[in-house]
């Protein structure tokens, strides 16, 4: 049977509301860029967006700070479902807008007040999104190396400098640099565990030299 889904597809650097007439989509990012100043200053690139990042308004991109953080580089690997929202207004007219309704690494639902108009604000609720699941068959997919060495590296980070620091001394250099992608980020996070000193000349607090081996 003939797809007329592709034929309606529109002709954009970005993703748009109209890609999602079809229905959610749930996407896995790549990267996570900021452009100070710019219009649209996020551009959230992820698997199969053929150059059309995902750029979110104002609301999604304080729906993102509250859920995942400051920190774009944190976002890699991560997932959100996008929804097409025949609601959103431009200029006081329904023209349709992209949400977010489900996002991975959140333990719970999530609400915040976001503008519906300069008077009105509404709450919005994002979800927990599941585990991705493994192929009939196949082997478990629920994350791949990079996915769970940052996620082990923020646990660790949450402990203090001194045990991210032991479990980054045991790390293969390849591994490590993966783990440097997030530097500021974990630095944040053992800041706030209170036991952080200062950066060592490599960028990092000094940590020293995990319990959760990475394959």
């Amino acid at each position: 049977m003939s797809d007329l889904s592709p034929t309606i597809t529109p002709k954009s650097d970005q993703l748009n509301a109209d890609d999602l007439i079809t229905g959610p989509r749930t996407i896995k990012v790549t990267k996570a860029t900021v452009n100070q100043g710019a219009e649209q200053p996020a551009s959230i690139f992820f698997e199969g967006d053929n150059g059309k990042p995902y750029k979110p308004g104002l609301s999604m991109r304080r729906v993102l700070v509250r859920a995942w953080g400051i920190h774009v580089s944190a976002y890699v690997g991560r997932r959100m479902t996008l929804y097409r929202d025949d609601t959103v207004k431009f200029g006081g007219v329904a023209v349709g807008g992209i949400r977010i309704s489900h996002m991975s690494d959140i333990d719970e639902s999530i609400t915040l007040p976001l503008s519906e108009n300069r008077k009105t604000r509404k709450p919005f609720t994002v979800r927990p999104l599941p585990a991705e699941r493994a192929p009939s068959g196949g082997k478990p997919t629920g994350e791949d190396t990079r996915t769970k060495l940052l996620r082990i590296a923020r646990e660790k980070a949450a402990l203090g400098a001194a045990d991210l620091g032991d479990w980054l001394g045991k790390l293969k250099p390849d591994h490590r640099a993966v783990v440097d992608e997030i530097e500021a980020d974990l630095r944040d996070i053992a800041a706030e565990a209170g036991d952080c000193p200062p950066p060592d000349d490599d960028g990092f607090p000094g940590f020293a030299p995990a319990d959760e081996e990475v394959a």
